[in-house]
């Protein structure tokens, strides 16, 4: 089992409600728009930091971190991106990939909106985007979010609100 940390558009900020709620974690996974090469160094202090870059990103996190990572972990296939769009309205570059690869578990940033939905298209894929964890950004509340990856389970998930943006 690995228990994962969440997390996308930090903006260059991160407190120590972020730092807490992610210490019990095996991995931590940045879903872009850092902000700052601080952030990626923060989280990093607290557990290994997977992660792809967002479109306000330097070139020291794009240099680090790709596009877009496509990997396996306990028997779960995952993509990560920043701007992937939802079920239904994909972004177009990447909709006839998903459709092909069928991952299991689709996550992305960058609309500031938590939320988590099937894919009623791709039966086994479930799509995750934890909100806003920074405070820039047109979202009330700051969010993030965990989860288990168990024997090619996703369990445990649950979203965190860690307060207001401002």
């Amino acid at each position: 089992m690995r228990r994962i940390g969440i997390i996308s558009d930090t903006h260059g900020y991160i407190d120590d409600r972020i730092i807490a709620h992610f210490q019990d974690c095996d991995e931590i996974w940045h879903l872009g728009d850092f902000g700052t090469w601080e952030v990626a160094e923060e989280l990093a202090k607290v557990k290994p930091v997977r992660g792809v870059y967002g479109n306000i990103d330097g070139q020291k996190i794009r240099q680090t971190f790709p596009e877009h990572k496509r990997f396996q972990l306990e028997g779960v296939s995952i993509w990560l991106t920043h701007i992937g769009g939802y079920p239904g309205k994909y972004n177009p570059k990447i909709r006839e990939h998903i459709y092909r690869e069928k991952p299991d578990l689709f996550l992305c940033g960058h609309s500031h909106i938590a939320k988590v939905m099937k894919d009623p298209k791709i039966p086994n894929l479930l799509h995750i985007n934890p909100g806003a964890a920074g405070k820039h950004g047109f979202h009330k509340i700051r969010t993030i979010a965990k989860m288990d990856l168990n024997n090619g389970k996703i369990e445990n998930l649950k979203m965190i609100e860690l307060g207001k943006r401002v």
